[in-house]
């Protein structure tokens, strides 16, 4: 018989109390922004660790994020070169990006916000997520593993990203709305 880790909530599923470290080659964070206002580019960051530590109550659970900044890729080399320079990351000066919760709320569909510090270029903001759990399962070797997306929108002028070209048809190079995403696999310390 199959475990699946998880225990009622509220009348919902949420995962086993527990401390969950990210697997990177089973996660991936991203960001999705417009380019000449007509299209979505697609970027994510290949190097990052992460803990979540689920609550005995889960509105008491936490994340902490960190990302290396140098390992955007948005399958372009020349506009990786872009992004990494002082125009956006500034990598040289800014080595990583951090995300650290402050609150999080279980809504009565199993979907929760969650609520932290997002850390660009020393700057920090609150931002909210909108989260769910897609599941938790035994894998092939004795762990448990736990499965989330995650999704929220910002202003990247917000953080002091702030470079673009204005284009003659009106509107700009590069949308100052920008969407991260997160679809995390972690595993049971």
């Amino acid at each position: 018989m199959a475990t699946t880790f998880t225990r009622e909530h509220q009348g919902v599923q949420v995962p086993e109390a527990g401390t969950y470290a990210f697997d990177q080659g089973h996660t991936t964070i991203e960001f999705v922004g417009r380019h000449l206002m007509i299209t979505k580019v697609r970027g994510r960051f290949t190097d990052f660790s992460g803990q979540i530590v689920i609550g005995e109550a889960p509105e008491n659970s936490s994340v902490e994020v960190t990302i290396n900044t140098a390992s955007v890729d948005s399958s372009d080399e020349k506009r990786d070169g872009h992004l990494r320079s002082p125009d956006f990351l500034d990598v040289e000066n800014y080595p990583t990006i951090t995300f650290r919760s402050t609150e999080v709320e279980i809504a009565g569909d199993g979907t929760a916000k969650v609520t932290g510090d997002l850390t660009v270029k020393d700057v920090t903001r609150p931002v909210t997520l909108d989260v769910e759990f897609d599941g938790a399962q035994a894998d092939p070797w004795g762990g448990q593993r736990l499965g989330f997306s995650a999704h929220t929108d910002i202003d990247r002028e917000d953080w002091g990203l702030t470079w673009n070209v204005a284009l003659e048809t009106g509107g700009m190079l590069v949308s100052k709305k920008v969407r991260l995403e997160f679809n995390v696999e972690a595993v049971k310390q």
